[in-house]
């Protein structure tokens, strides 16, 4: 045990040494390297400097170390029967040996690389900044998606759709420089404001309750701009959240464009900007223009294509909801060149989802048109909480719209003056209790005049027009079976369209 201490003693002073040595090398930034040649430059067999070498010149060896500033001439010399190679680690020419085809050839080596270590970190940096950027990228994809999904609730912003379906009055030039791809969220945020400030009004086209109807005209072309009162405030941000509904576009459904809340004359204006239609409305139309059966019956048929693309919900990947319009008159409803309507006015429209289940009805306190209400409506025994009550007074009153169609229809010769529905039963503006008695006590229906009878179009449409009238409200005919009914008769006729004839 006594000998045993002081021989513990020397090994670990001769450890200690040796590592005083080589951290005496690493601390002055040399390499310990192995050292055999006739310089006087070894100790101990070792030398320090900023490389390690080895060579061999004609069959004699030289090991040893020199500084970085001789490096280039002694690592890339090269001579027949010479051989030299140089290294950048602690006594890495130790063990080197020249390669077996030394004789009668250059065969100078190349630096050794760098240590594995080196690579290892650059993989691992090259790997830290593609997760940052992989992360920044998905982290601003996020949200701008939350962004758009926040602006689509506020109704303070503008919401804009690009028009759609084949209009004369709407050259596709402008729209296409700005379209983007997808369900058809339209321009971008920056062009929708852009666009609102160019639009110039240029007349006044039509005045209501709800507000003042302008001709505006925008990049040379003709567009409609409603501008809301302030009290129908809850109309303009119903139409608007209707409008923007996913794959309402239909050429049978006026063409949304904007909505936007301006200041105008230190007032707040809110707008509703859309396509514009020369004729007006169909109640307008009708005031100075007849028609033939054939155009009667393309009339009819495009409002109820209108009205089943409404009512209809789309299951998909862009789902569209089941809409009833609720204030379905001539008054609502815009005749396009090519003899066709279009559905407009959507401020009173019910929301129904089947697959997610929920029924919207908004708040707005306004009821529709009493001329036009169903009995159910009158009597206030409609059900609110089922869709299906609204789509039943929707078919009420197509039923009254294609009765003013008809009496503009020239059979035989004859045509009747335009008369709004049940003109000889209540006065111009009839209180709710009229229209009760009417149409809910008496049971009054709107009067149908013979001539209707003489031609295979309009017996069909005056058909259709008493199963819209059934006092029972699921007894009416649906929109879409009033569509096929309608399709099949224009298609077996096989009528060629004639221009709408006008009398001004």
């Amino acid at each position: 045990m006594g000998h045993s201490a002081p021989l513990t003693v020397a090994i670990i002073a001769v450890f200690l040494w040796i590592a005083v040595i080589k951290t005496g090398a690493e601390e002055d930034g040399k390499l310990l390297c192995t050292c055999e040649n006739k310089k006087g430059i070894c100790e101990n067999g070792t030398c320090k400097g900023d490389y390690c070498f080895y060579t061999w010149v004609h069959g004699q060896e030289t090991k040893g170390c020199f500084s970085a500033h001789h490096y280039r001439e002694q690592c890339f010399t090269s001579f027949e029967r010479f051989f030299v190679s140089c290294c950048k680690v602690n006594m890495c020419n130790t063990y080197i040996t020249p390669p077996p085809n030394i004789d009668g050839e250059v065969t100078t080596s190349p630096p050794v690389p760098a240590r594995p270590e080196l690579w290892i970190a650059i993989a691992l940096l090259i790997l830290i900044v593609a997760v940052c950027v992989i992360c920044m990228v998905l982290f601003l994809h996020f949200r701008r998606t939350h962004y758009k999904l926040k602006n689509s609730e506020d109704h303070d912003v503008t919401m804009l759709k690009v028009p759609h379906g084949e209009d004369p009055s709407y050259g596709v030039r402008y729209f296409d420089e700005f379209c983007t791809s997808g369900s058809g969220t339209g321009l971008p945020y920056l062009v929708q404001r852009t666009m609102a400030r160019q639009i110039s009004l240029v007349e006044c086209v039509g005045k209501g309750r709800y507000g003042e109807v302008w001709r505006g005209t925008w990049m040379g072309e003709s567009v409609a701009v409603k501008i809301f009162s302030s009290r129908d405030e809850q109309s303009w941000f119903r139409e608007t959240e209707i409008y923007n509904t996913v794959q309402l576009r239909h050429d049978n459904i006026l063409g949304f464009i904007a909505s936007d809340m301006t200041s105008k004359n230190s007032s707040t204006q809110l707008w509703l900007v859309t396509h514009f239609h020369e004729l007006g409305s169909l109640y307008d139309f009708l005031q100075y223009s007849s028609l033939e059966p054939e155009s009667c019956l393309k009339m009819c048929l495009s409002v109820a294509c209108g009205l089943v693309h409404l009512h209809t919900e789309i299951v998909s990947s862009q789902e569209k909801p089941a809409i009833a319009h609720r204030d379905l008159k001539s008054r609502n409803i815009l005749v396009k060149r090519n003899g066709q309507c279009c559905i407009a006015d959507l401020g009173l429209a019910v929301i129904h989802s089947q697959s997610n289940d929920y029924l919207d009805v908004g708040n707005n306190p306004r009821v529709g048109t009493k001329r036009y209400m169903a009995p159910e409506v009158l009597d206030e025994t409609i059900r609110m909480d089922v869709f299906e009550s609204y789509k039943q007074t929707d078919i009420w009153a197509l039923g009254l719209v294609f009765w003013e169609i008809s009496r503009r229809t020239i059979v035989n010769g004859i045509v009747e003056e335009y008369r709004p529905p049940f003109f000889d039963l209540v006065p111009s503006d009839p209180s709710f209790e009229e229209m009760k008695k009417v149409v809910c006590v008496d049971q009054q229906r709107p009067s149908l005049h013979n001539r209707l009878h003489s031609h295979p179009i309009l017996v069909a449409i005056v058909k259709i027009m008493k199963e819209c009238w059934f006092q029972s409200p699921s007894a009416r005919l649906t929109a879409l079976r009033i569509r096929k009914t309608l399709s099949k008769l224009d298609h077996d006729a096989d009528y060629s369209i004639e221009k709408l004839k006008q009398e001004v």
